[in-house]
């Protein structure tokens, strides 16, 4: 097995070697032949690097549940399989989970440094990612304002927060609860979690049959293989009380992976509880007017 991995690896360099010239370390440091193995590091990659230092991305740069896809238009992809990316000759893999748990120690003993992008549990977390992603790509100030901007709009979103209980269901059937990176981003918009349970559970129906949230926030991923299939979230339940709303709807691509772009989904969640409140606001009104009529 090693001698077979040495002869792809050996193959892999004299291929390279007779479509493109070797890539020395630039004079000032940075990566210039930059492959990303997931769609999570293309979203880091794109986001930070300069076109012209990417040299592929995984297949599912394009994806519907990928953030920068317009971005992602016309760059090359690679799968990430270890013969395939040491082919292209890259300076600098990024990945998230791409290649498998044994991918960054490979590429490492094969001379070719990774770039890891870690999983963001919370806000927090995404800061230190992306610093540490600008760090590694050798872009630093652009991570801190990529930072700067989504702090700015979380604090925008936050200050129109008014406590409005929030449901985030998925066509998948399941609910985020408090820990999840949804419920953190729900509490940054200044509003509460109407799912009190822990974690990712399945749609707690038989609460909807007696009690509703103030708005429902339903993300769309795209074509998935949920559409087809029974879930709870085609429950009548569940359905008949989305469709009444008030709902809201949400690229799911925004909370796919950690990153800068959250502060979408936070604006996004204020401006469905602002909404809601207007609705609600409506009908008092409406409700009011009805009763005066003689």
């Amino acid at each position: 097995m090693r001698a077979r991995i040495l002869g792809v690896i050996v193959a892999a360099g004299l291929t390279a070697a007779c479509v493109s010239p070797a890539s020395p370390d630039a004079p000032d440091g940075l990566a210039r032949r930059i492959v990303s193995l997931d769609y999570c590091a293309d979203q880091y990659v794109l986001g930070l690097a300069e076109r012209s230092r990417i040299l592929a991305l995984s297949p599912d740069a394009g994806e519907a549940f990928s953030y920068l896809r317009a971005a992602a238009d016309g760059v090359p992809m690679v799968r990430p399989r270890a013969e395939d990316v040491l082919a292209l000759r890259p300076d600098l893999v990024v990945r998230s989970y791409g290649g498998g748990p044994r991918a960054q120690a490979f590429f490492e003993r094969s001379g070719v440094p990774v770039l890891q992008i870690d999983y963001a549990s919370d806000i927090a977390a995404v800061r230190a990612g992306v610093r540490d992603a600008a760090a590694g790509l050798g872009v630093p100030t652009r991570g801190e304002a990529l930072i700067a901007d989504m702090d700015a709009r979380i604090e925008r979103a936050r200050a129109g927060g008014s406590g409005t209980r929030t449901l985030y269901l998925t066509l998948a059937g399941v609910s985020a609860g408090s820990g999840t990176f949804v419920h953190h981003l729900i509490e940054a918009a200044g509003l509460g979690n109407f799912d009190d349970r822990s974690g990712w559970r399945s749609i707690p129906l038989e609460r909807l049959a007696y009690e509703a949230p103030d708005v429902y926030a339903v993300p769309s991923f795209g074509a998935t293989n949920h559409e087809n299939a029974w879930t709870p979230f085609r429950h009548p339940v569940a359905t008949e009380r989305v469709v009444a709303g008030p709902s809201l709807g949400i690229d799911g691509a925004t909370t796919a992976c950690g990153a800068w772009f959250l502060a979408d989904v936070v604006e996004a969640f204020a401006a469905g509880a602002a909404g809601a409140a207007d609705a609600a606001s409506d009908a008092g009104v409406a409700g009011a007017s009805r009763a005066l009529r003689p």
